[in-house]
């Protein structure tokens, strides 16, 4: 195999720091480790030219830069630490320009832009602060373009993941035209008139950086085709939509839509071990036999958490047979606690929970369960329990929840599923669709999904099943090289 290097902000293996100074490894988890996982193979002696494998992430902490510090140049897995077979190499990038990167640029910029989640009449703002964070997210590029052109092999091949790695694959191209080079976008891509939001120099950077990849890859055609528009603004560049190409200063990228599916048999492994089994008891016991209407997130503001708490108020309002009758578990862990916008919206979703149960709530019936806390195994736990799978977000790449809920339900779950969220191109044909913003619709939607008869139920979730795990994360990331063959 030829070498094939990763580059993406996450890595496989991140640290927690002691008091004591002691480092503490835990792996890495989601689609792109299993697709990694899958294409590296067992583990393999580095050949003369360099390791098979080369996964180029960022610090994210301050454990994790103590750990590149504590290691040769950065390397993890010749520190010692056990990365699975993949060579690891851990930027330490200096704390404030990835804060400034990852927080000012990547999360409160294009996140928003590409989610549509903008208040427009008060934001964005770019100013003179903005330059600023623009310049370490340049940087913050450069950094990974700088590695991953040091340690590739000649004609290596580099998949460079996600929006925080916009301008990597022009500065890499830069760096080492030999290499062949794949961007992939996990989130969704915004329409031309939203997208021209940023301003007009950095638009075409962002633009301009994706297409220094041979591929540039996408999980639904909805968002390879917005990808297309905002190209054709661009001047001088020709966009080919039969080929599906677009040629930009004579180099020619291929866009291409990859699906990201599940690993059904690692889930089910996952699912049988004893903490889940333990939990799943503990909430069948909290919840009796009422039927479950379950939602797992995190508190995202594109996952549209309080819309989503509203519909189950307005279901026990205008629909009274199903008071006492249903428990709504809600599961939304924290996320990018460090920008006051999600602050703000988890406390936003605690208030919202805390007004249905003082509303509907008796003493023998707690109508909804929130935990606010990241327990992976609950998770599982609530999954195999579910009745109705919930998934209402406003705007999402893919959404993995909508997937994963079938895979391991138990009895077959009814899936209310919003027709924004990338998995709606896959599961629509067999899930209850709603517009995310229309709350009595999804109210209504999850009083039909709790009033289908089980049979139905389980035919519908065996077949949005077979679709959950037709892309499985080996052959999504695998495909991905091969486009550039």
């Amino acid at each position: 195999m030829s070498q094939v290097l990763v580059a993406s902000n996450r890595g496989p293996v991140s640290f927690s720091l002691s008091e004591d100074g002691a480092l503490t490894m835990r792996r890495g988890g989601g689609g792109l480790v299993s697709g990694l996982a899958g294409v590296a193979g067992a583990p393999r002696e580095p050949s003369a030219e360099g390791p098979d494998v080369l996964w180029v992430c960022a610090s994210l902490n301050e454990a994790d830069r103590t750990a590149a510090r504590r290691s040769p140049d950065g390397r993890i897995d010749l520190a010692g630490h056990e990365t699975g077979g993949a060579a690891v190499r851990m930027l330490d990038i200096p704390e404030a320009t990835f804060h400034r990167a990852y927080n000012a640029v990547a999360n409160s910029t294009l996140w928003f832009v590409h989610h549509l989640l903008y208040d427009t009449p008060h934001s964005p703002h770019f100013d003179a602060r903005a330059r600023r964070d623009w310049q370490s997210y340049e940087a913050y590029n450069a950094a990974f373009a700088d590695a991953l052109a040091r340690d590739a092999a000649p004609g290596a091949k580099a998949a460079i993941q996600d929006y925080h790695l916009s301008l990597a694959p022009r500065m890499l191209r830069e760096r080492r035209p030999d290499l062949r080079i794949v961007h992939f976008s996990h989130t969704p891509w915004a329409p031309p008139e939203y997208y021209a939001l940023l301003p007009d120099d950095i638009g075409t950077r962002i633009l301009l950086g994706i297409l220094g990849a041979d591929h540039a890859g996408f999980l639904t055609e909805r968002w390879a085709s917005a990808f297309l528009d905002c190209c054709e603004m661009l001047p001088g560049a020709r966009v080919d939509r039969a080929a599906r190409t677009v040629t930009c200063d004579g180099h020619v990228t291929q866009v291409g839509v990859h699906g990201l599916g599940i690993d059904a048999d690692a889930l089910r492994r996952r699912a049988a071990e004893p903490d889940v089994v333990e939990r799943a008891r503990a909430l069948r016991e909290q919840v009796g036999d009422r039927q479950l209407i379950v939602r797992i997130d995190r508190t995202e503001l594109s996952k549209n958490i309080v819309r989503g708490l509203a519909a189950y108020r307005e279901l026990l309002a205008n629909h009274p047979e199903w008071r006492g009758r249903v428990v709504h578990l809600a599961f939304a862990y924290p996320s990018r606690y460090d920008l006051p916008e999600y602050r703000e919206y988890t406390a936003a979703v605690q208030r919202t929970a805390r007004q249905i149960t003082e509303e509907f709530g008796t003493p023998d019936w707690d109508p909804l369960i929130l935990q606010v806390n990241d327990d992976y195994p609950r998770s599982l736990a609530a999954y195999g329990l579910a009745d109705v799978l919930l998934v209402n977000p406003i705007r999402d790449g893919m959404n993995l929840v909508a997937k994963e809920g079938p895979v391991l339900s138990e009895r077959g779950c009814a899936l209310v599923l919003s027709r924004e969220a990338g998995a709606a191109a896959e599961l629509s044909e067999d899930a209850l669709m709603v517009n995310p913003y229309d709350v009595s619709q999804t109210a209504e939607s999850l009083h039909k999904a709790l009033l289908m008869p089980p049979a139905q139920r389980a035919e519908r979730c065996a077949r949005l099943t077979a679709a959950a795990t037709a892309l499985p994360p080996q052959r999504w990331f695998a495909d991905q090289l091969a486009a550039l063959d």
